[in-house]
């Protein structure tokens, strides 16, 4: 058999780290199935079947994945993912689910979140900088938070990032100026079959909101390297950061982060804004009014009318401008056409 992570049209289970919007014929889930007996008997592991993802994204919508698996440490981690391209099941992996659009139909296949052992820091002194080895999982905001108490400077971009340490890495995130690149020394991972990688910054290739990381390969753990500085230095620009991003990004009601990608020279929310769309509502969704690249769940929001407020978005700044917005968030599940 093919290695996993290759084309869906093969026949082999695809990771989703894109764009693209991919349909999967239903799985069957049950609690009779091989396959799941299988998965049940597996220490550090918990399954739920038709599990509902509204709860676990940021944006507070999705329908449900036909297996939803939640792994504690990199022993299960290889042996499930082994197990899954065995019986060539689809697998999606959510971190915090923050940057994701989740579909009302939902995921067909796995989707795996890491847990346990990927949620571990540890902090190492090397003269004048820091190296931090930090599990996949583990929060963006408390991997800031910690820095900055312990004066190691160069995450205070990342305050506000709702995502997780992996999440992170994947989409090259980034604020202000900087990226995650600039801190990152080293990544273990594993490959679609279960096979541990690892990769050097210097044979990582990072661009704007992307990290090119082998299709279907799962980060576990990032090194990052950190400048020792003044606590009282690094608390007083976080504070600032906090400030600008509370007085410019929405909040109070659930969201994804920045819908679009900026693009060359521009702001995707000022050309969303200069289209006349702030404000603007599908449903329970809306255009946000503080900051018109995002856009906020009013309360009972679907999937399909954030996806319908984006191509909106993307049509009229296409129309008006002349400029193809990309989108940053991730669309993950079944979608219609």
């Amino acid at each position: 058999m093919a290695g996993c992570g290759e084309a869906q049209h093969s026949g082999i289970p695809v990771f989703h780290h894109s764009n693209s919007i991919v349909m999967f014929a239903m799985a069957i889930a049950s609690d009779e199935s091989p396959l799941v007996r299988e998965l049940k008997s597996m220490p550090d592991l918990k399954l739920k079947l038709a599990e509902p993802l509204a709860r676990y994204t940021s944006m507070k919508v999705g329908g449900p994945a036909d297996y939803f698996i939640a792994v504690e440490n990199g022993a299960v981690l290889a042996a499930v993912l082994q197990l899954l391209c065995r019986f060539d099941i689809a697998v999606s992996l959510l971190g915090n689910g923050s940057n994701v659009l989740v579909s009302d139909r939902g995921v067909r296949g796995a989707v795996i979140r890491l847990a346990g052992e990927f949620k571990k820091i540890s902090w190492q002194d090397e003269g004048d900088f820091v190296r931090v080895q930090v599990g996949a999982a583990y929060a963006v905001t408390l991997l800031v938070r910690e820095a900055a108490r312990k004066g190691c400077a160069g995450l205070e971009f990342a305050e506000g990032i709702p995502g997780s340490v992996g999440g992170a890495l994947v989409m090259n995130a980034g604020a202000y100026g900087s990226e995650f690149e600039r801190v990152v020394e080293q990544v273990e991972a594993v490959s679609p079959t279960g096979a541990p990688i690892m990769f050097t910054r210097a044979q990582m290739t990072f661009s704007y909101r992307d990290s090119h990381l082998p299709a279907g390969t799962v980060a576990t753990r990032v090194t990052l390297r950190l400048r020792k500085a003044e606590a009282a230095e690094v608390d007083s620009k976080l504070r600032a950061l906090v400030g600008k991003r509370k007085s410019s990004q929405p909040s109070g009601f659930p969201n994804s982060g920045s819908m679009f990608r900026n693009p060359s020279g521009d702001y995707a929310g000022r050309l969303i804004e200069a289209a006349g769309l702030k404000g603007k509502r599908i449903g329970q969704a809306q255009i946000a009014a503080r900051h018109a690249n995002f856009i906020v769940n009013l309360g009972g929001a679907k999937a399909k009318d954030v996806r319908r407020l984006m191509a909106l978005a993307q049509a009229e700044v296409k129309r008006q401008f002349g400029v193809e917005l990309i989108a940053e968030v991730k669309l993950l599940g079944e979608w219609e056409e």
